[in-house]
């Protein structure tokens, strides 16, 4: 995951808040993912207002100590195209 690159989510994809984090659908590949954490979805969420990854993070106040389980998510959302590089 490049921490200074800006993503956001890929434009056919749906999030879809849950109790547990949220659905996220992929309308072009089919494909469903689940974020089993609020952080995480408020990360993903957040991503179009931050200049890149870390300023994500940053405002999220996960630090680079905390950062590898979040920094794992994005770059499994990244490979199966449910966020982009913005």
């Amino acid at each position: 995951m490049a921490l200074d690159t800006a993503w956001k989510l890929h434009p056919q994809v749906a999030l879809r808040p849950e109790p547990f984090g949220a659905l996220l659908y992929h309308f072009g590949t089919r494909k469903l993912s689940f974020l089993k954490n609020r952080t995480i979805v408020e990360i993903v969420e957040s991503l179009p207002e931050h200049p890149n990854v870390r300023a994500a993070l940053d405002a999220h106040g996960i630090g680079e100590d905390a950062a590898r389980p979040y920094l794992r998510a994005l770059e499994t959302l990244a490979d199966s195209h449910m966020i982009v590089p913005s």
